[in-house]
This record gives C-alpha cells, structure tokens and sequence, in this order.
C-alpha cells in the first residue's frame, strides 16, 4: 500500500514539464511534488526510441528511490516512446500525456476532423494517432511537427511578430484542413497558445494535455486510495545541468513556485 503522504513524482527532458506541475498544484493543492528535468541530456525530441525509453527509465528510477506514490511522464516524447517499458517496470500508477489529450480532443470535436502539433519523435511515434483511432477508428487526423515553439517558448518569445511568422509557417496546412480541435502535443506549446489560437481561428478548440493530465492524475490518486485529503503541498525541483537557467526559464512556467533546484549528476 503506498503512502498517501508521498509525493507524485513528475519528469520532463526539461522544463516543458513546468506546466504539467502547474496544472497539477492548481488542481491538487495538498499534494506534494518532486520534479526531475533531465536539462543535461535535452532536448529528447531528435533522439532514437532506445535512447528516449533509457532516459525514460533513468529518470524514474531518481523518482522512485525518493518514496513517490505516483510517476506522471510529463512529456510527450517519453510519453509516446516509453511509457509502455515503464509501466512494466513500476507497481506504480503512471500518467502520461498522451491518451488524456487523446480523450479530451475526441470529447470536443464535432465533425470528426482533429489536428496534432509536436515534437518530431512525438508526431513519428504515431502515439497520438493511435490514442485518437482507438477511441474513435474513423477519425481524421492531421499532423504536423513544430520544433522550433519550444526553443521560442523557453526564450520567452511567445508574442510579437517572430512566434507568429514561425506559427504561420507550420500551421498553414492545418489551418485549411477543416479540423475543429487541435492538440498542443507538446507541454512548451500552451505558452504559445494566444500566437496559436489567434492564427487557428475561434471555431477551432485547443487541447492543452497539461489540464487533461492533471485530470487524470487526481483520478489515478482517487482510484488507489491515495489522495491526500488536506494541507499545503510543496515542490522540490531537480536538474542534471544549468540550474541557474532552469530556474530562469522555469519561472515563465511557473512564476515563483520555481525559486531554487538542485543538480544531480548523471
């Protein structure tokens, strides 16, 4: 039986991971965290499945050594590669970002026409396509992988004319593909939701798998009894390199919650 008091462990490559951790103390204000960005090895969006799920692994084991009573995969790259390998290798409940999205995109869509922005490992997985087909076969899906939104997120450039020049380029084809729903597959990308809400227009919803995610998470924690029921959570934050910039960049995800992080060697 796993403490209630425990922490819900989170990991991201990086500092993406940031708006998984502030949707879940918006929605579970009791509840501790513990957040590991593997800032050292990042970005993992260009990397192999095999490298990815090593990582993946790693990262969990940091966690898990610390007590946690959940593991949340709080990036859709692991998400989509790894999240398999580690549900068989942890007696933990574990949520990724993917089938939430998945859920909630179907949940909103009224013609059947649904679009995906990620990373490129994410978008070639296939992860998302297959989340969304097996909840509705007839779906139409449409695709398309914007890497350069998360360095744009990280700098702090979410408005102004260069976010909307590179968000004009990679959403021009989605923009005409009569979609209604669009998943920002990728937890830097609600950052840039106002530049991508703007472009895609009113009649198309925004998925942000950060909201969908905690959802989940405070079911998952509901189901297994471990709930925390009252108090005031905390968050303890770890990188494997540059905390000083993890805690800069880490504060336009978080605000103020991010005021120091600890580096662990890997």
């Amino acid at each position: 039986m796993r403490n209630p008091d425990g922490a819900i462990g989170i990991f991201d490559s990086g500092v993406g991971g940031l708006t998984v951790v502030h949707a879940i103390v918006q929605a579970l204000p009791a509840e501790d965290v513990i957040y590991l960005g593997d800032t050292g090895r990042y970005p993992y969006g260009t990397k192999s499945p095999e490298t990815i799920t090593r990582y993946a692994v790693e990262n969990a084991e940091f966690l898990v050594e610390r007590d946690v009573k959940m593991l949340v995969v709080a990036c859709n790259t692991m998400s989509a590669v790894a999240l398999e390998a580690l549900r068989a290798r942890y007696d933990l409940p574990i949520a990724g970002v993917i089938d939430p999205g998945a859920r909630a995109a179907v949940a909103r869509s009224r013609n059947g026409r649904v679009g995906v922005i990620a990373t490129d490992a994410t978008i070639a997985s296939g992860a998302y396509t297959r989340a969304l087909r097996a909840l509705v076969p007839d779906l139409e899906i449409y695709t398309r992988a914007c890497p350069l939104f998360v360095p744009l997120a990280e700098e702090g450039w979410t408005e102004g004319p260069v976010p909307r020049t590179v968000a004009e380029t990679y959403l021009a084809s989605l923009r005409h593909s009569g979609i209604d729903t669009l998943i920002l597959g990728c937890t830097h990308y609600p950052l840039l939701r106002p530049v991508i809400g703007a472009l895609m227009g009113e009649g198309v919803a925004l998925v942000d798998s950060a909201e969908e995610t905690a959802r989940e998470v405070a079911a998952l924690l509901a189901e297994h009894g471990v709930a925390r029921t009252g108090g005031t959570g905390g968050t303890s934050f770890f990188v494997t390199d540059a905390t000083e910039r993890f805690i800069g960049v880490g504060q336009r995800f978080l605000g103020a919650r991010v005021k120091s992080a600890v580096r662990i060697e890997r």
